[in-house]
């Protein structure tokens, strides 16, 4: 049995995935008012910047993994209109289909698919571009992860991860406080749910940091990366370059 962390729980790797779409089973109704209500409507700021620095084209193709709600397909399909590409992807089906159906209340029109990003079924040199916002920490093996990732772009392609990261020191207790104390109560109070938020907040604790997240990053393909943190390090945005 090869084992794995789910949140600070040590798991066998071959039920995590599991348990991560139970989590985001029961998350799914009511996420995009909590990521409003936990991060105080910065989370719309942080996915600007991920667009921004995407520096997309008309007519080039997207992958968007993890894609959840689909705040990120929608402003990619903006970038690279009717000529180009967004496929829309999530392991959750439930996240998916809120997603999905909210693309479509906007007008817009994506191939959505549900599939695991350590097994992608795109060609080889496809995506112009590859964005993970908030997904990467819940996936069981990121290395094979990231390698896909790295499979499914072309050469000189730009992969985004967008993660929450590791704080500045000085802010470390207030947000440990506020991360286990106050994001719980607040997830049972509008979700119902207290324990999947915990999960959340733990699983925090176990991604790699800024620089742990670089290197892994460079070990899978990507020759040239960076990382811009916003918020005090709360969140990170690595960008990686193909080699």
């Amino acid at each position: 049995m090869t084992s794995t962390h789910f949140g600070f729980e040590t798991v066998d790797s071959a039920t995590k995935a599991a348990r991560v779409r139970g989590v985001f089973d029961s998350v799914a109704p009511k996420y995009d008012v909590m990521n409003d209500l936990m991060s105080m409507g910065l989370h719309r700021v942080w996915k600007a910047y991920t667009v921004m620095v995407a520096n997309l084209r008309e007519g080039q193709r997207v992958l968007d993994i993890a894609g959840g709600t689909g705040d990120l397909a929608l402003a990619f399909a903006k970038k690279v209109g009717k000529s180009g590409k967004v496929v829309h992807t999530d392991i959750n089906e439930a996240m998916l289909k809120t997603g999905r159906d909210r693309l479509l209340d906007a007008g817009v029109s994506l191939p959505t698919l549900v599939c695991d990003a350590e097994k992608l079924p795109f060609p080889t040199g496809y995506f112009d571009v590859v964005s993970v916002a908030f997904g990467l920490r819940n996936m069981t093996h990121k290395d094979a992860a990231l390698a896909e990732m790295s499979r499914v772009l072309k050469p000189d392609g730009k992969l985004l991860v967008l993660e929450f990261s590791k704080v500045a020191k000085p802010l470390e207790k207030t947000y440990d406080w506020y991360s286990f104390k106050v994001l719980p109560a607040l997830g049972k109070l509008v979700a119902g749910d207290d324990a999947s938020y915990r999960y959340l907040a733990e699983s925090i604790r176990m991604h790699p940091s800024q620089d742990e997240l670089k290197a892994l990053m460079q070990q899978q393909g990507f020759g040239h990366v960076d990382y811009h943190n916003m918020t005090g390090g709360l969140v990170a945005l690595h960008v990686g370059i193909k080699c």
